[in-house]
């Protein structure tokens, strides 16, 4: 070797590591031997398992040469290191990489939706060898190197060979196992040298720690074939999706334990069996991709391969997810395309230059959450995200992706003044490239998983966010109803007396209600930063608060949408969410609280046994008012129906805490009307005001149907009627 290469070994600049270091030929014949250990006093070559031989220090700075006259088939470095430990490894550079163009040309033109197959951390076996083949995308790096403790984290021991224009740099490292833990140490232009996780990682340290983990994909062996069979032929939009939303850092701790969190298997045991017997179908989790801030709940990730290793590692959740599946649960993730955390150690600067995110400031930051945004026009970055939403659907079964932030990501002036944003190509605020990725995310998900939930925590007016992208839509399957939260939370905060004059709020949400797939979310968000809790935002005394609430979740079950409720509302905690504590779980010994619980449990029964109730949530067919005029009195009438007419219940709420007796009401039929459920039973803590089970019509027409019953309508509360 010259000099000049020489040094670009020691100063860690070489790029292409195989052109000078292993087995090399020698100009006059045979082979040369070489490599570089800077923290040796002496390294000897063992050649197919034979006795040690010297190798020559070719310079002071520690590079070791041999030559040898026959080409050898396998040989060990036995290094003697400076402190006096011994070591033998085997050469990386005697082991081909080899990434297909296939693969290059996919990834680079932004259509390789599994290129975790390839990127990242990958236990293999080359030549019969057993190791760890690293793969990275760093296009504009000078170098970039494997390090970790096989190395003493040493940026000049294993420097990687790049792939030519791909920007791909790839190394083949024997020996390690699963477990170990590395980063990628990256010189980039200008001076740029930083040690940075792997964007692809499957695992990572816990927190405060950064560095990725190895772990292999296939250790599982899933239990759950029925249940992933079924769902490819399930009518998912048509059945029952009722929706408990769960942070598991403060779902519920060790507290005997110094507080500890819960593992995902202790969640298997303990949360599964909790939200089955409530009656919910689905379990939804605050964001698992590993994220270094507790305090970001998982919205700013980092790891978006990595499951997060607060709870355990990848084959425990693995775990958690097949017993839910086992149990009859779906899974839904929380998962953030729209920006990420600025983090030294993260995506942010990568290579030294802005490769994952925009360079501009108007289009790359989010000065609201102090995050950057994805640069969804570069191929590279758009395949990035979509491979990791098709790794979570395929490599954990997951059952249904929530894409948070939705808005943010659609408007270029979101949350920004005039000057501060750069308008489209046509002049527009629309971002174009953002609309093309979400498109293509729902396009592959729906396609490669039939059944699979997407669901788009969007807040504003875009048209068609849940309908197909061949008609011009978006393609989720589902939309967060926010308007419908909204208004809902705003009338039900009124005091009773007052919310006659506002009635307008209750039941406007049913003039839109079928221009989406909407779910109606009471999520994380309403319940934290001074907005209180459910139970302590309905008016009135502690009875009426209760009162309040049931009558709440009685009218939210019946009215047309599937339904998401956070953790804890269910038994009427009183305190705000708090990140850094569980749930208050010493409420449901008492009695109200207690009661409230069995009321989600009867109310999620009915809705899942109840075709009327789930069956036509997006239609207009599945719902009819009977009366929306009773501001007086505060009270709404409505029907459910199923695609089987004749499978309908009535719903009757009184929003006021006067009982109204003797109240006159339309009904499609003549005959028996049974009291399915009464929020005001004293089962669910109520006063017990109702109709004795039931009632029976008379021929006298009232509110434009040929018959009526006369029912007592409780105080605060929702009344379920169905004809025997």
């Amino acid at each position: 070797m010259s000099k000049e290469e020489i040094q670009r070994i020691v100063d860690a600049k070489h790029s292409t590591p195989y052109s000078v270091m292993g087995l090399q030929p020698r100009p006059g014949g045979g082979f040369l031997i070489r490599t570089y250990r800077p923290h040796a006093s002496a390294v000897a070559l063992c050649v197919d398992g034979g006795e040690p031989v010297p190798m020559k220090a070719a310079d002071s700075k520690g590079i070791f040469e041999l030559p040898l006259n026959e080409k050898p088939e396998r040989y060990v470095f036995r290094i003697s290191e400076r402190g006096g430990d011994e070591q033998e490894v085997l050469d990386p550079y005697a082991f081909p990489v080899k990434i297909a163009d296939t693969d290059l040309y996919l990834f680079g033109e932004g259509t390789h939706f599994r290129n975790y197959l390839h990127m990242g951390a990958h236990l293999r076996e080359v030549n019969g060898v057993t190791g760890v083949q690293f793969t990275v995308w760093a296009p504009n790096a000078e170098r970039v190197s494997v390090i970790g403790d096989f190395n003493r984290w040493d940026g000049r021991v294993y420097p990687m060979q790049t792939m030519g224009a791909s920007g791909v740099w790839t190394l083949f490292i024997p020996g390690l196992e699963q477990g170990a833990t590395y980063k990628f140490e990256i010189r980039g232009q200008g001076g740029f040298l930083s040690q940075k996780s792997d964007p692809y990682a499957f695992a990572a340290e816990v927190r405060p720690r950064t560095a990725s983990r190895v772990w292999g994909l296939d250790n599982y062996e899933w239990q759950d074939g029925e249940w992933m069979t079924d769902r490819r032929t399930r009518d998912t939009l048509n059945a029952p999706i009722s929706v408990y939303e769960v942070h598991l850092g403060s779902w519920k701790r060790v507290t005997g334990e110094e507080d500890r969190f819960l593992s995902y298997r202790e969640f298997a045991d303990d949360l599964i069996p909790y939200v089955k017997d409530l009656g919910f179908t689905h379990i939804e989790l605050l964001p698992l991709s590993e994220h270094p801030f507790d305090g970001s709940w998982g919205y700013q990730t980092l790891g978006y391969y990595a499951v997060t290793s607060r709870f355990g590692d990848p084959d425990e959740f693995k775990f958690f997810v097949d017993r839910c599946h086992q149990e009859g649960l779906g899974v839904i993730i929380d998962w953030v395309p729209a920006h990420f955390p600025k983090d030294p150690h993260g995506l942010a600067y990568f290579d030294g230059s802005h490769l994952y995110e925009h360079a501009d400031p108007r289009q790359g930051e989010h000065r609201d959450w102090g995050t950057l945004i994805f640069n969804f026009g570069r191929n590279e970055v758009r395949t990035f995200l979509l491979a990791s939403a098709m790794f979570w659907a395929e490599v954990y079964h997951i059952d249904g992706i929530r894409v948070d932030a939705v808005a943010s990501m659609l408007y270029l002036d979101y949350s920004r003044e005039d000057g501060e944003w750069i308008p489209n190509a046509f002049g527009g605020r629309e971002n174009l490239e953002a609309v093309s990725f979400l498109k293509t995310f729902n396009e592959e998900l729906h396609k490669d998983f039939p059944g699979f939930l997407t669901f788009a925590e969007e807040s504003t007016a875009w048209p068609m966010v849940s309908r197909p992208t061949y008609l011009g839509g978006l393609g989720f399957g589902l939309k967060w109803n926010m308007g419908w939260m909204n208004d809902t939370l705003e009338y039900m905060s009124k005091e009773a007396v007052h919310r006659k004059y506002h009635h307008g709020e209750i039941t406007f949400s049913l003039i839109y209600a079928f221009n989406e797939n909407f779910l109606l979310p009471f999520s994380h968000d309403e319940v934290v930063h001074g907005k209180r809790s459910l139970l302590d935002k309905m008016p009135g005394d502690t009875w009426q608060k209760f009162a309040n609430l049931r009558m709440l979740y009685a009218y939210m079950w019946t009215h047309p949408g599937k339904k998401l409720l956070f953790m804890g509302c269910e038994f009427g905690q009183w305190n705000e969410w708090d990140a850094d504590t569980q749930l208050s779980w010493d409420l449901t010994c008492y009695e109200p609280h207690h009661r409230l619980r069995n009321l989600l449990r009867d109310l999620n029964t009915l809705y899942r046994e109840l075709p009327c109730l789930h069956q036509l949530d997006f239609s207009g067919n599945g719902f009819e008012w009977i009366d929306h005029h009773d501001s007086e009195q505060s009270i709404l009438s409505y029907i459910r129906k199923a695609e089987d007419a004749e499978d309908c219940v009535i719903v009757v709420m009184n929003a006021t805490p006067v009982t109204r007796e003797n109240y006159r009401l339309g009904v499609p039929r003549p005959g028996g009307y049974a009291e399915l459920l009464n929020s005001d039973s004293e089962a669910y803590g109520g006063s017990n005001v109702g109709n004795a089970g039931q009632v029976h019509s008379d021929t006298l027409p009232w509110m434009g149907r040929p018959h009526s019953i006369e029912i007592t309508v409780p105080p605060l509360g929702v009344l379920i009627l169905q004809k025997k």
